[in-house]
């Protein structure tokens, strides 16, 4: 019996040994999409106990910060609220978690935590009740004292070289100014370009939105989807010159339904006039913002991220008690193939396809999407239209290898750029390890299987790839 979690964790074959070991473990981390906080980064928060990493709690303005992974894995375990998200001792809080990674033998979830107290704090007993009182103590003390354990200094120690962060269109940037100025970071901080609030034209507080985005780039107001666009522009040029490299949508569905100017603009004044706005009258607004700021990516050279098939905030009563983001989302089943491939035709026609990556929340898609991006490669860099990597609830063991695998079934895995975080935790980098692990042994098993000869250069050419240096091509870092 293999011992838990050892340093050949993950890796079944001496093949993927020496890959990850030698080639894939010491590489720098591109993490290209999280959801951190720009100003934590800046302020260089340090943290008083391991439940404000994992667990969080409220912010001033009502909202929650914290993993709603670890979120979901408590209430399955029938934690009360006041112990997942309430007000309730942290102490409590983290036994509470404790007792709830105990039950969760084959989640990713035991093995990211196990991992992230094994990276950060040297600990290498897996996380109980019986031992949940040491190990808070140890986080504790190491949390307000090592100075690696301040944020930067996580960052660093994780050997991060470019975090990607989300962010709105109306975003000041103010703490990405701050970041930008500061000396010997070891590590870069971009925003990424989030509009979705000014897409989702059926979604409450659409109207309230875009009186806001008039207000930032001066206006009294925005009288059209045209002006819409344009101040959408505005804000691109402004986050492109803060250092933004990738853009991000986070759609229900992926919308293509084509109308006239006229017909746009006229769905936007109902949206605006409070009036009840159609699936389809939605979908033409919807295609024509989309299309636009395509295009826009395309010329100012930003990658474009499509995140889909997700059903959000479906538990009525826990949405309207705690807001969006915590927890109540999952799988959903979206049928836009034909749309997708549209979108792409369309923009293709004039070449003005930017970069895209396409993340699907259901692994039923993967084949489907990695039979479309060979539809619309490009030469302006290898591998153009990526297949997103697994994401969200797939970001598993088996999600993972589905993904590799469609996407070496079909396309080319050697060009793929890797993992990304996904993440609100500044400790998640150990996701990247995980990923780095299971894409070697899956290598390392065509290799030692005669699927793939055992030839040196080639090997560390692709595992290095989709460990970092594809990322650091693709997203334009060098």
């Amino acid at each position: 019996m293999r011992s838990f979690m050892d340093q050949d964790f993950m890796l079944n074959n001496e093949t993927a040994k020496h890959l990850f070991h030698d080639y894939a473990e010491q590489l720098p981390i591109i993490d290209y999409h999280c959801h951190i906080s720009p100003k934590e980064i800046y302020e260089d928060r340090r943290y008083n106990n391991i439940s404000e990493v994992w667990l969080g709690g409220r912010c001033d303005d009502g909202t929650y910060f914290g993993d709603h992974y670890k979120w979901r894995l408590m209430r399955s375990n029938g934690v009360p609220e006041e112990k997942v998200t309430g007000g309730a001792d942290p102490y409590d809080k983290f036994l509470e978690f404790a007792g709830a990674l105990e039950m969760a033998i084959g989640n990713p979830m035991y093995h990211w935590s196990n991992m992230e107290l094994h990276k950060y704090f040297g600990i290498t007993e897996p996380l109980s009740t019986k031992n949940a009182k040491e190990i808070w103590d140890r986080t504790s003390d190491l949390l307000r004292n090592d100075p690696d354990l301040s944020v930067r200094g996580i960052i660093r120690k994780s050997n991060v070289k470019y975090i990607g962060t989300t962010d709105d269109p109306v975003d000041s940037l103010e703490w990405h100014e701050k970041l930008s100025a500061t000396s010997d970071q070891g590590f870069e901080v971009c925003p990424s370009f989030r509009p979705d609030k000014a897409v989702n034209i059926r979604k409450a507080g659409f109207a309230a939105y875009i009186w806001k985005l008039a207000a930032v780039v001066g206006k009294e107001k925005l009288t059209s989807a045209d002006e819409v666009i344009d101040a959408l522009y505005e804000r691109i040029d402004y986050f492109k010159a803060h250092g933004c490299k990738a853009s991000d949508h986070g759609l229900d569905y992926v919308p293509f339904r084509e109308s006239t100017a006229e017909e746009v603009n006229k769905v936007f004044r109902k949206a605006m006039a409070g009036e009840e706005v159609t699936q389809v009258e939605a979908e033409e607004y919807q295609t024509a913002v989309i299309l636009s700021l395509a295009r826009k990516y395309h010329k100012e050279n930003i990658v474009m991220e499509i995140h889909y098939s997700c059903t959000r905030d479906n538990n009525k009563k826990m949405f309207r008690l705690e807001g969006p983001d915590t927890g109540f989302d999952m799988i959903a089943k979206s049928q836009c193939y034909d749309q997708l491939a549209e979108f792409m035709s369309k923009l293709d026609e004039t070449d003005e396809l930017p970069r895209t990556i396409v993340f699907s929340l259901d692994a039923a898609d993967f084949n489907q999407l990695a039979s479309l991006i060979g539809c619309f490669q490009g030469d302006d860099v290898p591998g153009k239209i990526q297949l997103g990597a697994a994401w969200w609830f797939l970001d598993s063991k088996d999600g993972m290898e589905a993904q590799m695998k469609s996407l070496a079934n079909l396309g080319l895995l050697g060009n793929f750029v890797g993992m990304l975080t996904d993440s609100r935790s500044f400790l998640s980098y150990t996701r990247h390890d995980y990923f780095r692990r299971i894409a070697c042994n899956l290598i390392g098993g065509w290799v030692e299987n005669g699927e793939y000869p055992n030839d040196e250069e080639s090997l560390k050419k692709i595992v290095s790839g989709i460990s970092y240096t594809n990322a650091e091509r693709y997203f334009s870092l060098k």
